[in-house]
């Protein structure tokens, strides 16, 4: 089941991953439901932080 305005994106090199997985960090923030990315429970930030990839409170460009 996909959602009416999904679009399929092909990665096309290691910015364009990095511009994505920044947009799945902010995008819960940008939607007010959390203040900070690391404070949503289930977000990808978590292993992120742990592999040294988000540092708490780095600017995402948002």
């Amino acid at each position: 089941m996909w959602q009416p305005r999904f679009w399929e994106h092909h990665i096309r090199d290691e910015a364009d991953l990095r511009a994505h997985v920044r947009y799945c960090w902010i995008n819960p923030v940008k939607h007010g439901l959390c203040d900070v990315p690391e404070d949503r429970p289930h977000s990808s930030v978590h292993r992120d932080m742990t592999a040294g990839r988000y540092v708490p409170g780095m600017d995402l460009g948002s």
